[in-house]
């Protein structure tokens, strides 16, 4: 018998690699008018220096979408496991490293 999809179904792979994931305990969120740009850092204590280990790039649309959609999954854990506690401020500096600009 003949397997039937629905129309909105999207057969969806992921490769090994890619399943595996990447640790970042850093997020630096900046925006445009047309996009979103969400760099993955994963930065360790001592080191001076720490690189992007990922990039995501959203339309508007779709970061509101996303935005929806982590707010939704992380109530459902906390109606699971109890509330996420908040960690304290951490301030990041704005040059990261590089030069500091000068007007």
């Amino acid at each position: 018998m003949a397997e039937q999809q629905t129309p909105n179904q999207i057969n969806i792979e992921i490769s090994e690699e890619v399943a595996e994931g990447t640790y970042a305990n850093l997020a630096i969120i900046t925006h445009s008018h047309a996009e979103f740009v969400m760099d993955f850092v994963s930065v360790m204590p001592g080191t001076p220096k720490s690189k992007v280990k990922s990039r995501i790039i959203f339309t508007p649309m779709h970061a509101k979408r996303f935005l929806r959609a982590l707010e939704d999954n992380v109530n459902r854990y906390e109606a699971a496991n109890g509330t996420i506690q908040d960690m304290e401020q951490v301030d990041i500096p704005l040059n990261f490293g590089g030069p500091t600009a000068q007007a």
